[in-house]
């Protein structure tokens, strides 16, 4: 039996409702049965190891509070209460240069913590207009939060028979000076602290250097006196990365009273002989520029190697630190005596000492670090430079021994 035609579209009859026409146009959803699961379960399985795997990784390098060491790549996460410099001062003219690295160090946007070690018979009780040394102190302290530690000093000191009618300059100058650089051994009994970065503060503070602190580990990192290479192959004090020890302390304090005996104080001596071989090497360019490198016209040593062309911008762009070190003349906040300087001063590359000079690069950076040294004195401290010493040196009757 045929079936029948209606023309009526009402009439006809498709076997689906709305609704089951509706269902067909969605998309299918499949949801994974325990077949399904069971079958990719090695794909699975890996995956989920690999999540733990890189979960417990990055919890490892990325700590809330990074351990002791970690590389500069997280350097956010590093506890810099665990790190210090470190300064020392025997005098008001020492403690003056201590405050002006630690004002450096401030504007510089150094994080770690900053120490100054003193005579235990300076105090903070300022007792009136003229006591500069308590003064610097309290200065110290509130001014640059510095975490001030007393200590013995007297003891390491030597009498070098230096003239009491010598000047203030001259006895600045004399070899005095050299018997209370020993204080900076006590820097290695710090050991709050996992590092220290001790700085001779006769320098100008130029970068930042919280960066030496995640250096490799070792007892002690020094710079090379690359001055007096190929002769001697020694390092310097001028800066010293300190893995702080009671026992490294005691070792230098015997090594000192021994020397003392001997009338040899001089710390680099002390440091070369116990650390010489096994101490941490660190580049001279950035952290041991001397300013007697701008008056010398032989930069071999410095460079390391003989065809590198001298470019004093370039060398001082490179240097996070620059040490005063020019002798026979003072000391920076010391004046100098003109007779003196006209030898001293660098010198010009072109026709020197005429109108038509040129090439004066050395003379003017060099000028300008101790111009500026003497500028922050009077800033920081409020305290004017002392006046030169006589030149040439004269002969004390009093004392028999030359005064230089």
């Amino acid at each position: 039996m045929a079936p029948s035609t209606n023309d009526d579209s009402d009439s006809y009859d498709s076997g689906f409702d709305d609704s089951d026409d509706e269902r067909l146009k969605r998309p299918k959803i499949h949801i994974p049965t325990y077949r399904r699961v069971w079958r990719h379960r090695k794909l699975i399985f890996g995956a989920v190891i690999c999540g733990l795997i890189i979960r417990w990784w990055s919890g490892r390098r990325r700590p809330f509070f990074a351990p002791k060491h970690e590389p500069s790549l997280y350097y956010k996460n590093i506890d810099w209460r665990l790190y210090a410099y470190s300064q020392y001062a025997t005098d008001a003219h020492y403690l003056c240069n201590a405050i002006m690295v630690f004002d450096q160090l401030e504007l510089l946007g150094s994080k770690a913590d900053r120490i100054l070690l003193y005579p235990e018979h300076f105090d903070t009780n300022i007792e009136g207009s003229q006591d500069r040394t308590s003064q610097l102190l309290v200065k110290a302290q509130r001014e640059y939060d510095v975490k001030l530690v007393p200590v013995a000093i007297e003891g390491m000191r030597t009498d070098r028979g230096v003239d009491p009618n010598a000047s203030e300059a001259e006895r600045l100058t004399a070899d005095e000076t050299w018997d209370t650089s020993i204080t900076k051994f006590l820097a290695f009994n710090q050991t709050q602290y996992f590092r220290i970065l001790h700085l001779d503060n006769d320098v100008s503070v130029l970068r930042n250097m919280d960066d030496l602190f995640l250096a490799p580990e070792a007892r002690v990192g020094m710079t090379r006196a690359y001055w007096k290479l190929p002769k001697e192959n020694t390092l310097t004090s001028l800066l010293m990365l300190i893995f702080p020890s009671v026992i490294e302390t005691e070792r230098l304090m015997v090594a000192a009273e021994r020397e003392t005996r001997a009338n040899r104080t001089y710390d680099m001596e002390i440091l070369n002989e116990l650390y010489g071989q096994s101490a941490l090497v660190l580049p001279h360019r950035k952290y041991g520029l001397l300013t007697g490198e701008f008056r010398s016209k032989n930069h071999t040593n410095y460079h390391g190697n003989d065809y590198e062309i001298w470019d004093p911008q370039r060398a001082l762009a490179e240097a996070s630190l620059v040490h005063f070190s020019d002798h026979p003349l003072p000391k920076p906040w010391i004046m100098w005596p003109q007779q003196l300087l006209k030898d001293m001063m660098p010198k010009c590359d072109y026709m020197p000492g005429t109108p038509e000079e040129s090439g004066c690069r050395d003379r003017d950076i060099w000028i300008d670090l101790y111009h500026d040294f003497r500028r922050r004195r009077k800033d920081v401290c409020g305290l004017l430079s002392v006046p030169a010493p006589e030149w040439p040196p004269v002969e004390r009757e009093s004392s028999g021994r030359r005064v230089d």
